[in-house]
């Protein structure tokens, strides 16, 4: 191959659905220098479709994940792909925080999240006997995905549109001509009219490949781990959520299930030089503390270590919350080149309004 019409870098769920949804008109190429696609932040998360609730206004957050949460729902019915709209609490454990769920969902409904409301503590006993508080945030379109099974999908998708995948393919210089020349493992080359950097941990590594030296593209390496909660099974019908993080730095530690309705709590969030997906245990305590003050069932010997994961944050610590970044770096003088920087969560419910978002992008140049 000496030349391509898009090169995609990175198959995380993102770079998938972009290539999807690209290849109905583009001969596309998708670049992962791993051996396999969506086996980092894709697949080391909650697997929640999120209604848009923590966002600022007129964010991209916000807009992409009301866009996109019921593309995804539609996906998964079209395509048989499992998921549950299972729904969400966000509870108040005390009067204090009441105030602040009101706060949250004002932003919700202002951002057009849909089936939002505040139910009482009466209400949300009759919901979910084991949960303990004064009231709730009830959000009826969240819900959980299987996220293998919705690559797969994406995968299968971009692949019967003739899209080409090589794996074991990292990006090691890209060079701006006519078009961009890309090389692949410090041997192989070939140019391509549009380059959509999607690659997560790594993207602004790429960015600065291209010559785009970017200060505020500078991902910080957030961590969170994942206890699993034994012995829990039929205690939860919902995903069950704290009052977010100041900053939204997280969401806090979470309850949620998954389509077998196993119970984990997670993710913390904390920042880490280096990428490294081992759990601690020391943290159990953490974990204890932060799920028993809604969920009086939980036992601390219960909980076992699980997985962890580790989010793209443009967001540095102690610093103000980051958007999304979706740039056509045009104004730089890279016409064709498109950075996707920072797409943490809810970057698996905005998957394919991403996708059209990018679409729409190229179709003005």
């Amino acid at each position: 191959m000496d030349h391509c019409e898009v090169t995609i870098i990175g198959a995380g769920v993102v770079g998938l659905a972009i290539a999807s949804e690209l290849s109905k008109e583009k001969y596309v190429v998708v670049l992962e220098k791993n051996d396999k696609f969506g086996i980092e932040t894709s697949s080391r998360n909650s697997e929640i479709i999120h209604a848009g609730i923590y966002y600022p206004k007129n964010s991209l957050k916000a807009k992409l994940c009301v866009e996109g949460n019921p593309l995804l729902y539609e996906t998964c019915d079209k395509n048989h792909i499992p998921y549950d709209k299972i729904g969400k609490l966000v509870v108040a454990t005390n009067e204090s925080d009441l105030i602040e769920l009101e706060k949250l969902l004002e932003n919700g409904k202002n951002n057009g999240a849909t089936l939002v409301e505040i139910i009482s503590e009466k209400e949300l006993k009759k919901l979910e006997p084991n949960v303990s508080g004064k009231a709730a945030l009830y959000a009826g379109s969240t819900g959980i995905v299987d996220v293998h099974a919705l690559m797969d999908f994406f995968y299968n998708r971009a692949k019967s549109n003739g899209v080409i995948f090589a794996s074991k393919s990292e990006v090691t210089e890209i060079e701006k001509t006519n078009n961009y020349k890309i090389t692949v493992n410090s041997e192989h080359s070939f140019t391509s009219e549009i380059v959509i950097n999607a690659a997560g941990l790594y993207a602004d590594k790429i960015a600065r490949l291209a010559g785009i030296n970017e200060p505020r593209y500078k991902i910080h390496f957030c961590k969170g781990e994942y206890f699993i909660a034994r012995n829990s099974n039929g205690k939860l019908n919902h995903l069950v959520f704290p009052l977010p993080q100041k900053k939204l730095v997280g969401l806090g530690i979470h309850s949620t299930l998954d389509l077998s309705g196993q119970l984990r709590l997670g993710p913390n969030a904390f920042y880490v030089g280096e990428i490294n997906y081992g759990v601690d245990e020391s943290h159990k305590r953490e974990f204890f503390e932060s799920g028993k003050q809604y969920l009086p069932f939980l036992r601390e010997e219960d909980l076992q270590a699980g997985f962890a994961g580790i989010r793209p944050k443009l967001q540095g610590p102690g610093e103000d919350y980051r958007d999304f970044t979706i740039s056509h770096e045009s104004e730089r003088g890279f016409t064709g080149f498109i950075n996707l920087i920072g797409i943490e969560s809810p970057g698996l419910t905005c998957a394919q309004s991403i996708a059209l978002h990018v679409k729409n992008m190229i179709s003005k140049f």
